[in-house]
């Protein structure tokens, strides 16, 4: 490559326009499932509902419906972890803490207890 292209790259700007095409769809989601492959990384997000519990059953069964599937490339997954990890330290500067539903806390001299396995808000 000549010196005089590599300026011209130098001195080139981009603009990226974010475009939301009309059939755009935003998803509220309490969870995620997924894993990869060499190739890919694939999210999935999930809502639960509570089914009505049947008398005679001690059983609550919990619907989980998965509501998208996200599909990254493993460099595209990477920068979406640094990307959450930023806006998660960001957001923990302003508001503190994020934690877990009924976690413990942690105090000088009490035994620390864990946090629940179950699905928070259903059992």
């Amino acid at each position: 490559m000549s010196e005089k292209s590599q300026d011209i790259k130098a001195k080139r700007k981009v603009r990226i326009e974010l475009f939301k095409p009309d059939d755009f769809k935003q998803v509220y989601s309490i969870g995620a499932v997924g894993g990869h492959s060499p190739y890919d990384f694939r999210i999935g997000f999930y809502n639960d509902t509570p089914l009505p519990a049947d008398k005679a059953s001690e059983e609550q069964v919990i619907q989980r419906r998965l509501e998208t599937e996200v599909i990254l490339s493993p460099l595209a997954a990477m920068e979406l972890a640094r990307w959450l990890n930023q806006h998660i330290h960001d957001y923990e500067a302003t508001f503190g803490p994020i934690r877990r539903p009924q976690e413990s806390v942690k105090k000088k001299g009490d035994v620390e207890t864990q946090a629940t396995t179950e699905i928070q808000g259903y059992m």
